[in-house]
């Protein structure tokens, strides 16, 4: 199939059902989708003339509810997955060349040959895309040439992690062009993971990568790190009147690395000075009843950090079971619950490099202004500039939005529906 045959089946009653399944049938998603990919289909086959077997392909961004930087010290968290994505025109080439065209980066290629971790490419979507095929290479998958073009609606800084749904898409091409589709997702997820941690250079945990992956609502417990328990959570929430929005305060991201490495090495501190390697290792009745003694051995913003990480981590258990019960007045409570612990004790609304720019805690000091008893709010993502997270009443939410636009730009809010389909080829 070429670009001109495939842009030909977006019209289709199948690709109708298919685009509805990942974007809702919102009035007008559908025809926005379609534009959409006849856009990329068009730059595609510019990009790339005369060549067969092309596909489509879109990952889901995705959104953090809570466990607030509790998977990288072996946490549970609960997340789900966003109708904002990643998408891809790609098809298999036998150049021995992986060679993308990213929207708003330059084109990279790289060769299947030379995989190795290159330092001049950190930080760059070359690094991602290398990483995530010697990964696949690595573990024992095969790896094959293609060509892409690729465009994203994810935020980038926004919390919603596009690096993480550009890396489970770059795999997810790699899985059904040269494996039959035979990776499961939580093993694209871990590809995905080490690829930005090892090739790209930030360090994360596997959140964001899973759900990606996933889709929907899921619960996962790092207890395992190799082998992450992961479930489904069933829930009805299109029908809880509730609608998510992320709301971008403005801030940046780039300079925020090593905000985030401490947060993980402090909670590591207060585990070490047990003999544990993460907080999992080590229970709360501990670190409390040492408390003492361990004043002194690690920072006190250390300790604060571990007892976030114990709240969060009971915490999403209790959302877990709120969800699937249907008593969302209890979830919205312990959205508020989770975000008052990142406010307070995690310590990750603002960066103490520039602490006259707070937007974050201004946005949550506005929405509970906004929402009063109604609806909740808390830091999205990793926190310390860029995005929250509200849940807004529907009968509230032209209210919000416009309350929140004045303060923060006509741009920067994006209310979202939870998309139940992960990283997919649209079989179309």
């Amino acid at each position: 199939m070429n670009a001109g045959t495939l842009g030909n089946s977006l019209e289709g009653g199948k690709a109708a059902e298919v685009l509805e399944s990942l974007y809702g049938a919102r009035p007008g998603a559908a025809d926005r989708q379609k534009a959409r990919y006849r856009g990329l289909l068009e730059r595609f086959e510019d990009s790339f003339p005369h060549v067969e077997g092309t596909r489509l392909f879109s990952t889901p961004g995705r959104t953090e509810i809570c466990g607030n930087h509790t998977d990288h010290n072996g946490g549970r968290v609960l997340a789900a997955a966003v109708d904002l994505d990643a998408i891809a025109v790609a098809a298999p080439t036998s150049d021995g060349r992986i060679t993308i065209e990213s929207e708003g980066y330059p084109r990279h290629q790289i060769r299947i040959d030379d995989l190795a971790r290159k330092v001049s490419e950190l930080g760059t979507a070359a690094a991602l895309t290398r990483g995530v095929a010697a990964r696949t290479r690595d573990t024992g998958h095969s790896v094959g040439g293609f060509c892409a073009c690729v465009t994203s609606d994810v935020l980038k800084g926004s919390g919603l992690s596009s690096s993480a749904s550009y890396e489970v898409l770059v795999a997810t091409i790699l899985n059904h062009f040269a494996n039959g589709g035979g990776i499961g997702g939580v093993e694209i997820a871990l590809i995905a993971q080490f690829s930005e941690n090892e090739y790209f250079g930030k360090p994360c945990g596997l959140m964001d990568q899973t759900t990606c992956a996933l889709g929907g609502f899921v619960t996962i417990d790092f207890q395992d790190f190799s082998h992450p328990r992961v479930r489904a959570v069933r829930s009805d929430f299109s029908g809880s009147g509730y609608v998510p929005v992320i709301v971008d305060t403005g801030g940046s991201h780039a300079d925020l690395t090593d905000e985030y490495a401490a947060v993980k090495q402090e909670m590591k501190d207060v585990s070490g000075y047990f003999g544990g390697s993460v907080l999992r290792d080590v229970s709360r009745q501990r670190v409390l009843a040492a408390l003492p003694l361990l004043r002194g051995k690690v920072s006190d913003r250390a300790i604060l950090r571990a007892l976030h990480f114990y709240a969060d981590d009971i915490r999403v258990d209790r959302q877990v079971q709120a969800l699937e019960e249907g008593r969302f007045a209890d979830f919205l409570g312990l959205v508020n619950e989770s975000g008052r612990s990142s406010w307070t004790l995690l310590q990750n609304c603002y960066s103490t490099k520039s602490v006259d720019q707070q937007g974050v805690p201004i946005a949550l000091a506005l929405s509970e202004i906004l929402l009063g008893e109604n609806g909740a709010w808390r830091v999205h993502g990793g926190g310390f500039a860029g995005t929250i997270l509200a849940f807004v009443p529907a009968t509230m939410l032209a209210e919000y939005l416009s309350g929140m636009r004045v303060v923060f730009g006509p741009a920067s809010c994006h209310a979202l529906s939870i998309r139940t389909a992960g990283a997919v080829m649209l079989d179309l």
